[in-house]
C-alpha cells in the first residue's frame, strides 16, 4: 500500500538536533504512523507514535527530547530530536504504529548518527 521514505538523518555531536521526515506516497490520515529504530547489534524498536487525532506516546528513553508529529496535508510524519545522545545512534524508521494493520513494506530507513 504506502511507500515510505526516511529523510533528515545525519551525524551529530551529543547535544545536537536533527528532525526527521517521513514521505508517504498516499494519504495518511487514517494511520496511526509511528518510529522505529535500529541500532548497531540491535532488533529494532518502537520509539514514538502519533495516532490519528494526533495523541502521541514515545518510548521512555526520548521522552521529553523528541517530538512525532503530522501533516497530513503533505502526506507527512516528524521526528524533532532534541538533545541527542550517542544510545539514539540507529537507523530510524518510519511506519504504522504497533498493533494497527500493517500498511506495508519497511523502508530503507536514515541514519542518525551521534558521536563526539
Amino acid at each position: 500500500q504506502v511507500q515510505l521514505v526516511e529523510s533528515g538523518g545525519g551525524a551529530v555531536q551529543p547535544g545536537g538536533s536533527l528532525r526527521l521526515s517521513c514521505a508517504a506516497s498516499r494519504s495518511i490520515e487514517t494511520f496511526n504512523m509511528a518510529w522505529y529504530r535500529q541500532a548497531p547489534g540491535q532488533q529494532r524498536e518502537w520509539v514514538a507514535t502519533i495516532t490519528r487525532t494526533g495523541s502521541t506516546t514515545y518510548i521512555e528513553a526520548v521522552k521529553g527530547r523528541f517530538t512525532i508529529s503530522r501533516d497530513n496535508a503533505k502526506n507527512t510524519v516528524y521526528l524533532e530530536m532534541n538533545n541527542l545522545k550517542p544510545e539514539d545512534t540507529a537507523v530510524y524508521y518510519c511506519k504504522g504504529a504497533p498493533g494497527n494493520p500493517d500498511i506495508g513494506s519497511w523502508g530503507q530507513g536514515t541514519q542518525v548518527t551521534v558521536s563526539s
